[in-house]
């Protein structure tokens, strides 16, 4: 494993790499225009490392600009696609996620967890009158989400700590719990059950329910979570009807994912 903070102390971090990747980071779905100062803002870099970052990526066809404007380019997906391209469980994971999707009608994510959050990693979006805002990339608090708190699940005490020491707790919506003592309390239950359930509290009329996938050394590797809309469907239902279809689909993963382990040692 790589020790950071060795690596600084050491000599061997590059630091303009990691300016660069910040500020990379810096834009999302909802920030998707920002200026030098929105960025320095973000990143709590210096407007100068800024500068001379963005300047760097849009040479490099990374970033575009207009009216003194930053915006990234499509080149940007090259990055990702890197690690989608050279992942085989993410292939495995994609063709379930498809199957699914296909037999319930409903929206299908898998989530791998990074830095406080959860990333979605593979999707099978469903038709239906509900937005979907969640692409391949999009990273959401673990704290709130039902992947998020199935992953967090599998900590144990030291690090589950250190996770709410280390990573704030805003609401996303008015349903958003952000109390640690029912945070653990969740987390705890969703440990004993085996998955998780969330109503609303990343967007309203929306809830999920998600279970994990395990690796062949019965750590999870990612969870999977069904999404409906709450006018077409009750929690109830979820949990009754979807749920059953979920921990199938997950197993199934799981069982793969250890094939292909054994295969590949």
């Amino acid at each position: 494993m790589i020790d950071i903070e060795s690596d600084r102390k050491s000599g061997e971090f590059i630091q303009s790499l990691d300016r660069g990747l910040a500020v990379i980071r810096a834009f999302s779905n909802e920030r998707d225009l920002l200026s030098l100062a929105d960025v320095a803002k973000i990143t709590s870099l210096s407007r100068a490392s800024v500068r001379r970052a963005l300047l760097t990526l849009e040479t490099l066809g990374y970033v575009g600009s207009r009216q003194s404007r930053f915006y990234l380019r499509p080149r940007v997906l090259d990055l990702g696609y890197a690690f989608l391209s050279s992942s085989s469980s993410i292939d495995i994971t994609q063709d379930h996620l498809r199957r699914l999707s296909a037999r319930i009608g409903e929206s299908v994510s898998a989530c791998e967890y990074d830095d406080g959050d959860v990333v979605y990693v593979a999707r099978a979006a469903a038709e239906t009158i509900m937005p979907i805002r969640l692409g391949i990339g999009r990273r959401l608090p673990a704290f709130c989400t039902s992947t998020g708190r199935v992953l967090l699940s599998e900590f144990d005490e030291p690090r589950l700590d250190a996770y709410f020491r280390s990573y704030p707790r805003e609401k996303l919506s008015p349903a958003t719990v952000t109390d640690e003592h029912e945070l653990r309390e969740r987390i705890a239950e969703v440990r004993e059950q085996g998955w998780s359930l969330n109503n609303q509290e990343v967007d309203l009329g929306a809830r999920s329910v998600a279970a994990p996938v395990v690796g062949a050394d019965g750590r999870y590797v990612s969870a999977v979570n069904i999404s409906v809309s709450t006018s077409r469907v009750s929690a109830e239902q979820l949990r009754e009807e979807y749920l059953p279809q979920l921990l199938e689909a997950t197993a199934m993963i799981s069982a793969d994912l250890s094939l292909l382990s054994r295969r590949q040692t």
